[in-house]
Protein backbone atom coordinates (compact mmCIF):
# COMPACT_ATOMS: atom_id res chain seq x y z
CA UNK A 1 0.00 0.00 0.00
CA UNK A 2 3.30 2.29 0.92
CA UNK A 3 4.12 1.48 -3.15
CA UNK A 4 1.15 2.20 -4.17
CA UNK A 5 0.37 5.75 -2.15
CA UNK A 6 4.14 6.81 -3.85
CA UNK A 7 3.55 5.86 -6.85
CA UNK A 8 -0.01 8.32 -6.73
CA UNK A 9 1.96 10.89 -5.02
CA UNK A 10 5.19 10.46 -7.71
CA UNK A 11 3.36 10.10 -11.09
CA UNK A 12 0.40 12.29 -11.07
CA UNK A 13 -2.40 13.97 -14.02
CA UNK A 14 -2.21 11.21 -16.78
CA UNK A 15 -0.13 9.06 -15.50
CA UNK A 16 -1.74 8.54 -12.45
CA UNK A 17 -5.20 8.27 -14.31
CA UNK A 18 -3.76 5.47 -16.31
CA UNK A 19 -2.66 3.74 -13.28
CA UNK A 20 -5.73 3.57 -12.25
CA UNK A 21 -7.27 2.53 -15.14
CA UNK A 22 -4.98 -0.46 -15.26
CA UNK A 23 -5.44 -1.11 -11.54
CA UNK A 24 -9.54 -1.55 -12.32
CA UNK A 25 -8.92 -3.39 -15.82
CA UNK A 26 -6.72 -6.28 -13.63
CA UNK A 27 -9.18 -6.30 -10.72
CA UNK A 28 -12.16 -6.76 -13.19
CA UNK A 29 -9.90 -9.59 -14.91
CA UNK A 30 -9.11 -11.50 -11.71
CA UNK A 31 -13.00 -11.02 -10.04
CA UNK A 32 -14.18 -12.10 -13.86
CA UNK A 33 -11.98 -14.91 -13.25
CA UNK A 34 -13.14 -15.78 -10.01
CA UNK A 35 -16.68 -15.89 -10.91
CA UNK A 36 -16.65 -18.44 -13.91
CA UNK A 37 -14.68 -20.59 -11.67
CA UNK A 38 -16.73 -20.40 -9.01
CA UNK A 39 -20.06 -20.69 -12.26
CA UNK A 40 -17.94 -23.78 -12.91
CA UNK A 41 -17.16 -25.59 -9.62
CA UNK A 42 -21.12 -24.61 -9.09
CA UNK A 43 -22.52 -26.36 -12.15
CA UNK A 44 -20.22 -29.68 -11.51
CA UNK A 45 -21.12 -30.05 -7.98
CA UNK A 46 -24.91 -29.54 -8.67
CA UNK A 47 -24.85 -32.31 -11.83
CA UNK A 48 -22.89 -34.77 -10.06
CA UNK A 49 -25.05 -34.16 -6.86
CA UNK A 50 -28.01 -35.16 -9.16
CA UNK A 51 -26.47 -37.82 -10.96
CA UNK A 52 -25.26 -39.87 -7.61
CA UNK A 53 -28.91 -39.01 -5.74
CA UNK A 54 -32.28 -40.55 -6.52
CA UNK A 55 -35.90 -40.54 -4.66
CA UNK A 56 -36.67 -43.91 -6.70
CA UNK A 57 -35.91 -46.84 -4.53
CA UNK A 58 -36.01 -49.15 -8.17
CA UNK A 59 -33.01 -46.86 -9.27
CA UNK A 60 -31.27 -46.96 -5.93
CA UNK A 61 -27.92 -48.47 -4.62
CA UNK A 62 -27.96 -47.58 -1.17
CA UNK A 63 -30.38 -45.76 1.13
CA UNK A 64 -28.84 -42.55 3.05
CA UNK A 65 -32.13 -40.78 4.26
CA UNK A 66 -35.74 -40.87 4.68
CA UNK A 67 -36.58 -41.24 0.64
CA UNK A 68 -33.39 -40.76 -0.58
CA UNK A 69 -30.92 -42.73 -2.12
CA UNK A 70 -27.60 -43.05 -3.85
CA UNK A 71 -27.33 -44.50 -7.25
CA UNK A 72 -24.40 -46.87 -8.45
CA UNK A 73 -22.91 -43.93 -9.79
CA UNK A 74 -23.56 -42.18 -6.26
CA UNK A 75 -22.23 -45.34 -4.42
CA UNK A 76 -18.86 -45.22 -6.64
CA UNK A 77 -18.38 -41.53 -5.90
CA UNK A 78 -19.09 -41.29 -2.18
CA UNK A 79 -18.49 -44.91 -1.06
CA UNK A 80 -16.14 -46.38 -2.60
CA UNK A 81 -12.22 -45.46 -2.79
CA UNK A 82 -12.61 -43.01 -5.67
CA UNK A 83 -13.79 -40.30 -3.07
CA UNK A 84 -9.89 -40.02 -1.77
CA UNK A 85 -8.77 -39.47 -5.62
CA UNK A 86 -12.05 -36.85 -6.07
CA UNK A 87 -10.46 -35.30 -2.37
CA UNK A 88 -6.97 -35.42 -2.71
CA UNK A 89 -6.87 -34.51 -6.67
CA UNK A 90 -7.81 -31.03 -6.40
CA UNK A 91 -4.82 -30.31 -3.74
CA UNK A 92 -1.95 -32.09 -6.21
CA UNK A 93 -3.59 -29.82 -8.93
CA UNK A 94 -2.90 -26.33 -7.14
CA UNK A 95 0.47 -27.65 -5.98
CA UNK A 96 1.29 -28.47 -10.08
CA UNK A 97 -0.38 -25.12 -10.84
CA UNK A 98 1.81 -23.31 -8.71
CA UNK A 99 5.04 -24.88 -10.03
CA UNK A 100 4.65 -25.00 -13.54
CA UNK A 101 2.92 -21.63 -13.97
CA UNK A 102 5.55 -20.16 -15.36
CA UNK A 103 5.87 -22.78 -18.26
CA UNK A 104 2.53 -22.44 -19.59
CA UNK A 105 1.18 -20.09 -21.89
CA UNK A 106 -2.10 -17.47 -20.25
CA UNK A 107 -4.66 -19.25 -22.06
CA UNK A 108 -2.96 -22.91 -20.99
CA UNK A 109 -2.84 -21.42 -17.28
CA UNK A 110 -6.91 -20.49 -17.88
CA UNK A 111 -7.47 -23.50 -18.74
CA UNK A 112 -5.72 -25.32 -16.00
CA UNK A 113 -7.69 -22.83 -13.98
CA UNK A 114 -10.88 -24.32 -15.29
CA UNK A 115 -10.21 -27.85 -14.92
CA UNK A 116 -9.23 -26.86 -10.88
CA UNK A 117 -12.42 -25.49 -10.44
CA UNK A 118 -14.53 -28.21 -12.13
CA UNK A 119 -12.33 -30.79 -10.10
CA UNK A 120 -13.18 -28.94 -7.05
CA UNK A 121 -17.29 -29.07 -8.00
CA UNK A 122 -16.88 -32.77 -7.70
CA UNK A 123 -14.88 -32.62 -4.44
CA UNK A 124 -17.63 -30.19 -3.09
CA UNK A 125 -20.45 -32.08 -4.66
CA UNK A 126 -21.42 -34.24 -1.05
CA UNK A 127 -22.23 -31.10 -0.10
CA UNK A 128 -25.82 -31.25 -1.82
CA UNK A 129 -26.35 -35.13 0.31
CA UNK A 130 -25.79 -33.84 3.35
CA UNK A 131 -26.78 -30.51 3.72
CA UNK A 132 -30.36 -28.94 2.28
CA UNK A 133 -30.37 -26.90 -0.60
CA UNK A 134 -32.16 -24.16 0.82
CA UNK A 135 -29.19 -24.22 3.63
CA UNK A 136 -26.16 -23.79 1.12
CA UNK A 137 -28.21 -21.03 -1.01
CA UNK A 138 -28.14 -19.30 2.28
CA UNK A 139 -24.80 -20.31 3.02
CA UNK A 140 -23.54 -19.09 -0.25
CA UNK A 141 -25.60 -15.76 0.06
CA UNK A 142 -23.95 -14.89 3.47
CA UNK A 143 -20.33 -16.09 2.73
CA UNK A 144 -21.01 -13.89 -0.84
CA UNK A 145 -21.34 -10.68 1.46
CA UNK A 146 -19.07 -11.25 4.00
CA UNK A 147 -16.43 -12.20 1.28
CA UNK A 148 -16.97 -8.84 -0.69
CA UNK A 149 -17.04 -6.77 2.59
CA UNK A 150 -13.58 -8.18 3.40
CA UNK A 151 -12.16 -8.07 -0.13
CA UNK A 152 -13.48 -4.31 -0.06
CA UNK A 153 -11.71 -3.92 2.86
CA UNK A 154 -8.58 -4.72 1.45
CA UNK A 155 -9.07 -2.93 -1.74
CA UNK A 156 -9.47 0.70 0.06
CA UNK A 157 -7.93 0.35 3.36
CA UNK A 158 -4.78 2.76 3.78
CA UNK A 159 -3.10 -0.13 6.60
CA UNK A 160 -0.63 -2.23 5.60
CA UNK A 161 -1.77 -5.39 5.84
CA UNK A 162 1.41 -7.25 4.82
CA UNK A 163 2.26 -7.93 8.62
CA UNK A 164 -0.28 -10.86 8.59
CA UNK A 165 0.83 -12.54 5.70
CA UNK A 166 3.48 -14.77 7.38
CA UNK A 167 0.74 -15.56 10.48
CA UNK A 168 -1.77 -16.55 8.20
CA UNK A 169 -0.02 -18.91 6.12
CA UNK A 170 1.60 -20.07 9.47
CA UNK A 171 -2.18 -21.09 10.30
CA UNK A 172 -2.95 -22.09 6.77
CA UNK A 173 -0.38 -25.12 7.09
CA UNK A 174 -1.62 -26.07 10.71
CA UNK A 175 -5.39 -26.28 9.41
CA UNK A 176 -4.54 -28.36 6.71
CA UNK A 177 -2.60 -30.53 8.54
CA UNK A 178 -5.04 -30.47 11.46
CA UNK A 179 -7.55 -31.22 8.75
CA UNK A 180 -6.20 -34.31 7.34
CA UNK A 181 -5.57 -35.73 10.96
CA UNK A 182 -9.04 -35.50 11.53
CA UNK A 183 -10.15 -37.04 8.34
CA UNK A 184 -8.53 -40.25 10.22
CA UNK A 185 -9.47 -39.21 14.01
CA UNK A 186 -12.96 -37.72 13.19
CA UNK A 187 -12.97 -35.83 16.62
CA UNK A 188 -15.89 -33.46 16.94
CA UNK A 189 -14.70 -31.23 18.98
CA UNK A 190 -11.41 -30.60 16.76
CA UNK A 191 -13.26 -30.44 14.05
CA UNK A 192 -15.28 -27.35 15.82
CA UNK A 193 -12.12 -25.21 16.22
CA UNK A 194 -10.85 -26.29 12.85
CA UNK A 195 -13.75 -24.37 11.21
CA UNK A 196 -13.82 -21.57 14.00
CA UNK A 197 -10.24 -21.00 13.29
CA UNK A 198 -10.25 -21.54 9.60
CA UNK A 199 -13.06 -19.28 9.15
CA UNK A 200 -10.79 -16.57 10.59
CA UNK A 201 -7.83 -17.59 8.54
CA UNK A 202 -9.55 -17.48 5.29
CA UNK A 203 -11.49 -13.98 6.79
CA UNK A 204 -7.98 -12.35 7.24
CA UNK A 205 -6.46 -13.60 4.00
CA UNK A 206 -9.22 -12.35 1.85
CA UNK A 207 -8.28 -8.47 3.24
CA UNK A 208 -4.81 -9.34 2.52
CA UNK A 209 -4.72 -11.35 -0.47
CA UNK A 210 -6.92 -8.55 -1.98
CA UNK A 211 -4.29 -5.81 -1.40
CA UNK A 212 -1.69 -8.06 -2.12
CA UNK A 213 -3.04 -8.50 -5.61
CA UNK A 214 -3.12 -4.88 -5.67
CA UNK A 215 0.50 -3.86 -5.13
CA UNK A 216 1.25 -6.63 -7.20
CA UNK A 217 -0.43 -4.57 -10.38
CA UNK A 218 2.08 -1.94 -9.49
CA UNK A 219 5.46 -4.16 -9.43
CA UNK A 220 3.71 -5.97 -12.95
CA UNK A 221 2.29 -2.80 -14.74
CA UNK A 222 5.58 -2.55 -16.77
CA UNK A 223 5.41 -6.43 -17.58
CA UNK A 224 4.16 -7.70 -20.86
CA UNK A 225 0.36 -8.51 -20.94
CA UNK A 226 0.70 -12.53 -21.12
CA UNK A 227 2.32 -12.43 -17.72
CA UNK A 228 0.20 -9.61 -16.86
CA UNK A 229 -2.47 -12.08 -17.58
CA UNK A 230 -1.10 -14.81 -15.59
CA UNK A 231 -0.74 -13.12 -12.44
CA UNK A 232 -4.38 -12.08 -12.91
CA UNK A 233 -5.13 -15.70 -13.18
CA UNK A 234 -3.10 -16.87 -9.68
CA UNK A 235 -4.97 -13.97 -8.13
CA UNK A 236 -8.16 -15.36 -9.02
CA UNK A 237 -6.93 -18.30 -7.65
CA UNK A 238 -6.56 -17.41 -4.57
CA UNK A 239 -9.95 -15.25 -4.09
CA UNK A 240 -11.50 -18.63 -5.37
CA UNK A 241 -9.66 -20.41 -2.84
CA UNK A 242 -10.63 -17.88 -0.07
CA UNK A 243 -14.21 -18.34 -1.05
CA UNK A 244 -14.99 -21.47 -1.36
CA UNK A 245 -12.68 -21.82 2.27
CA UNK A 246 -15.00 -19.63 4.11
CA UNK A 247 -18.54 -21.03 2.17
CA UNK A 248 -17.51 -24.03 3.76
CA UNK A 249 -16.71 -23.92 7.29
CA UNK A 250 -19.49 -21.17 7.77
CA UNK A 251 -21.89 -24.32 5.69
CA UNK A 252 -20.66 -26.55 8.95
CA UNK A 253 -22.61 -23.61 11.68
CA UNK A 254 -25.34 -22.72 9.03
CA UNK A 255 -26.23 -25.50 7.23
CA UNK A 256 -29.35 -27.66 7.81
CA UNK A 257 -28.32 -31.49 7.66
CA UNK A 258 -30.32 -33.62 5.70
Amino acid sequence: MAEFDTLHRTHVGARGAAIDEGLRAYMNKVYGLMSVAMLITGAVAWVLANMAMTTDPNAAAAQIGASKYLTSFGVLLYTSPLKWVIMFAPLLVVFGFGAAINRLSEQGAQGVFWFYSALMGASLSSIFVVYTGVSIAQTFLVTAIAFASLSLYGYTTKRNLSGMGSFLMMGLVGLIVASIVNIFMASSALQFAISVIGLLIFAGLTAYDTQKLKTTYLQLAQSDSEFLGKSAILGALSLYLDFLNMFMFLLQFLGNRE
